[in-house]
């Protein structure tokens, strides 16, 4: 099995606000994941992004694990009705 580099991902203030982007373009990690869980197919994505490569999606993937990885969740207690 092939180790997902993540090192395809790129975050750099004056690219796109900092947002994580596929290293080398403006492409936002978000977006690709956005399309994807619209169930676009990745052959579609790099049709419409060919500069992207099905290892930057699989990097793309990885980030967003990588994130909700180390995101802290805080149970609030309801109050009120």
């Amino acid at each position: 099995m092939e180790q997902i580099r993540l090192d395809r991902i790129e975050i750099n203030p004056k690219i796109m606000v900092g947002k994580p982007v596929i290293k080398g373009t403006r492409i936002p990690v978000e977006l690709i994941l956005k399309m994807l869980s619209q169930g676009i197919a990745t052959e579609e994505i790099l049709g419409e992004y060919p500069q992207l490569t099905k290892e930057d999606i699989q990097a793309a993937l990885a980030y967003g694990v990588k994130a909700l990885e180390v995101e802290e969740v805080y149970a609030l207690e309801r109050v009120g009705k």
